[in-house]
């Protein structure tokens, strides 16, 4: 198994990820915890280094940089990073945004470290994601944090059984297949997870689930569903003790841990 890039597929996953529901769910998750989650690393007006890993188009650094941070956004496919910097170089930021073409595996030789690392949804796409925990441990400060997000294998099994996919289950047909597909190739299991990042020195400090039901709801009622409202219950049970584990992808907050 090799590394997972999307070079030539920035506009199918544009179209894909970002312009329906599933990426409005993700955003608004993802920022409601960060602006929660980010009041621990120091005050509300201070700007912190920021490396966004695998930023894809740039979702995330866009709201960091808007908010006065100092982003560092590396993307190994050189047009999603284009497309990135067409949507931020435009934003009124205090601070220029720093591109990188380079891979997560890459990036400590070059001896930075930084407040808070984001990396959302990458790990799944490499072949030795254990390995890519470590690495974003050696660029986090002592005093800092990691936004991981991760596509958890826990749901995808669960959305297998629901639709009684149990053939495919005994085969463990669970990775994505095709060149074109945005299912992960290497879905991963949160319990070998933690043990990665808690080998790496880092300790689970907050959980919260993304897409805890979306994925899960059948037709009519998702089409009839607003947006708004979706997004509203999404915000709502991610943190719930029952549905939190339920999320197509888990976002966790890690920190170094402490002796």
């Amino acid at each position: 198994m090799t590394d997972r890039y999307f070079d030539q597929m920035g506009a199918h996953f544009a179209r894909k990820i970002y312009a329906g529901p599933k990426g409005a769910i993700r955003l608004a998750v993802l920022t409601r915890d960060l602006e929660e989650w980010m009041a621990e690393l120091g005050e509300a007006d201070q700007s912190f280094r920021v490396l966004d890993v695998g930023a894809g188009l740039g979702h995330i650094s866009e709201w960091l940089a808007v908010r006065g941070h100092r982003v560092t956004l590396c993307e190994p496919s050189a047009e999603m990073l284009e497309g990135a910097r067409e949507r931020l170089d435009a934003l009124p930021s205090a601070y220029p945004v720093e591109y990188l073409q380079a891979a997560l595996q890459d990036l400590p030789e070059r001896g930075q470290t930084y407040d808070l690392v984001i990396c959302h949804a990458v790990l799944e796409w490499l072949a030795d994601p254990a390995a890519a925990m470590a690495c974003l441990r050696q660029m986090v400060n002592p005093k800092g944090a990691i936004s991981l997000a991760l596509y958890n294998r826990d749901a995808l099994i669960y959305k297998n059984l629901i639709k009684g996919q149990f053939r495919k289950l005994r085969r463990n047909q669970l990775a994505g297949e095709g060149g074109r597909s945005l299912t992960p190739q290497q879905p991963l299991d949160p319990r070998e997870a933690l043990d990665w990042a808690a080998a790496a020195g880092l300790e689970r400090i907050h959980q919260t689930g993304i897409r805890v039901f979306h994925d899960y709801m059948h037709e009519p009622f998702k089409t009839q569903s607003s947006e708004r409202d979706v997004i509203e219950q999404e915000l709502l049970y991610s943190r719930h003790p029952a549905y939190s584990q339920l999320g197509r992808y888990l976002h966790w907050w890690l920190r170094p841990a402490t002796a």
